[in-house]
């Protein structure tokens, strides 16, 4: 009923490292056709993603600002008096 303390070794880290890096590097070469406008699908895509995130972050704005703000940076409502005082000096 015990945990597993089972630890992997310095020498199974590198063994795997080494393995994964043999894979990737001796792999078949592929033979597949991309049409030219793969590319502007890709990058179509890309400012599709970037457009939706943008357009998130404008509708949820000040839910966003809200979270990042401390709780005493409440704006304080500009007093009447002090402005009718201020304009009456000069």
């Amino acid at each position: 009923m015990g945990r597993n303390t089972h630890q992997s070794k310095p020498g199974d880290r590198l063994t795997r490292l080494v393995l994964a890096i043999a894979l990737l590097t001796l792999s078949p070469s592929v033979f597949a056709y991309l049409d030219p406008s793969t590319g502007s699908m890709v990058v179509s895509a890309i400012v599709g993603i970037f457009a939706s995130i943008a357009l998130a972050m404008k509708t949820y704005w000040y839910k966003i600002k809200k979270m990042f703000r401390r709780p005493d940076q409440t704006p304080a409502p500009p007093d009447a008096k002090t402005a009718h005082d201020s304009s009456s000096e000069d």
